[in-house]
């Protein structure tokens, strides 16, 4: 017998992306010369049409990045235009009664800051917190919660250790310098942002993985999971916890380690692009989660599935974990699937599909998959049978 699983009243149901990963045209940042993204999904031209059928999936909340790039193209030079042009994006939004979730960094640097050593160079505090002051300012009556900087550890990893993304370098301690000026960064953030406005809701969204010992009798590896653990979801939370309204949770994998710190993923079903599927991972970063006592929003979970062969059991299981995680008392605000569009993946190029809704690159033309129908039902009912 099917059970009705119903959410919080007030939970948000929504989808999130990223400005270079859809809307095209941003050629002056430091991953621009790397992995150009060109047209992406044209979402710059055509934001007015995705939110169109942003709300008829009846969605009430999106997250989406600023792209800093646009805003300041060169060093406290800042684009009018620009500025405006994000302005009506969050009016349209607004006029569509969307709560808006807002990021100020998803892994692209203006050229002129990369030039002078990006996230290495301790003036990026500065520089960031400048820029994050300039946007609030701008914005702060049409954005509901603010996301600093986005997977901090994905982004310094993939740039300063396995140099996939710009400045593509392997050395260990430009990877720390990194690490401090992006905790510094938010921190800073947050006091000005507070500053300005007491009732300001800032929080990180970072890649948590649900990790446990290959073999739960071996005390080392059982010892390397919980240092895995400890480095990977909870040294940077740790350092930021004080200056957080809320947690953001980006999760997509699940792992076994071995001793000292093989990774071994389960792969029962996995995406397009080999990722393990593993829905009670999102339970298990959940309850790890709690004693931080703040509240939790899911900003991104989802998967590459260019057939939509899997996506729509692959949301139904991740809510329902998310639904035990809320009936034994964590509290979860929100669920923002990746992606609400089809986008550019990075290193991986357009081959990855991981959008609720297709596009053709080639006409730019909009197709809604099976499985944004699917999660449509569950966000206009607020829950669904299981």
């Amino acid at each position: 017998m099917n059970k009705i699983l119903r959410f919080p009243q007030s939970f948000l149901w929504g989808s999130a992306t990223s400005a270079y990963q859809v809307e095209g045209g941003i050629e002056n940042c430091d991953l621009s010369e790397i992995y150009p993204a060109e047209k992406a999904g044209n979402h710059y031209y055509l934001y007015e049409k995705d939110f169109d059928l942003l709300k008829s999936l009846n969605q009430n909340a999106y997250r989406f990045s600023i792209e800093w790039s646009r805003i300041e193209p060169e060093e406290n030079k800042f684009n009018q235009k620009e500025i405006e042009h994000y302005r009506k994006v969050l009016l349209n939004l607004k006029e569509k009664n969307i709560k808006t979730m807002v990021t100020l960094h998803h892994f692209t640097n203006p050229w002129w800051l990369a030039k002078i050593g990006g996230w290495e160079n301790k003036r990026v505090v500065f520089y960031f917190s400048r820029f994050a002051e300039r946007i609030f300012n701008k914005y702060q009556d049409l954005v509901d919660f603010w996301i600093t900087i986005n997977e901090p550890q994905i982004y310094n990893l993939a740039s300063h250790l396995e140099k996939k993304w710009p400045p593509q370098k392997r050395i260990f301690f430009p990877f720390l310098k990194v690490l401090k000026n992006q905790i510094s960064a938010h921190k800073k953030i947050y006091q000005i942002f507070h500053k300005l406005n007491q009732d300001v809701k800032v929080g990180n969204a970072e890649n948590y993985y649900f990790l446990k010992p290959d073999n739960p009798e071996s005390l080392l590896d059982r010892f390397s999971t919980k240092l895995a653990c400890y480095f990977w979801n909870e040294f940077y939370l740790n350092r930021i916890k004080k200056y957080l309204d809320f947690i953001g949770v980006n999760y997509y994998r699940h792992f076994k380690i071995k001793f000292p710190f093989s990774k071994i993923e389960e792969k029962k079903n996995s995406s397009d692009i080999g990722w393990g599927i593993y829905p009670q991972g999102i339970y298990q970063v959940l309850k790890e989660l709690k004693k931080y006592n703040l509240p939790i929003y899911i900003t991104e979970n989802g998967l590459a599935d260019a057939k939509d062969k899997l996506r729509k059991d692959f949301i139904k299981n991740h809510l329902y974990w998310v639904w035990r995680a809320i009936e034994e008392g964590i509290d979860v605000g929100g669920y923002f699937h990746w992606s609400l569009l089809d986008n550019f993946e990075w290193d991986k190029g357009f081959e990855p599909r991981f959008g609720l809704i297709e596009i053709d690159y080639k006409t730019m033309e909009r197709k809604i998959r099976p499985s944004a129908n699917y999660y449509s039902q569950i966000c206009q009912n607020n829950g669904f049978n299981f």
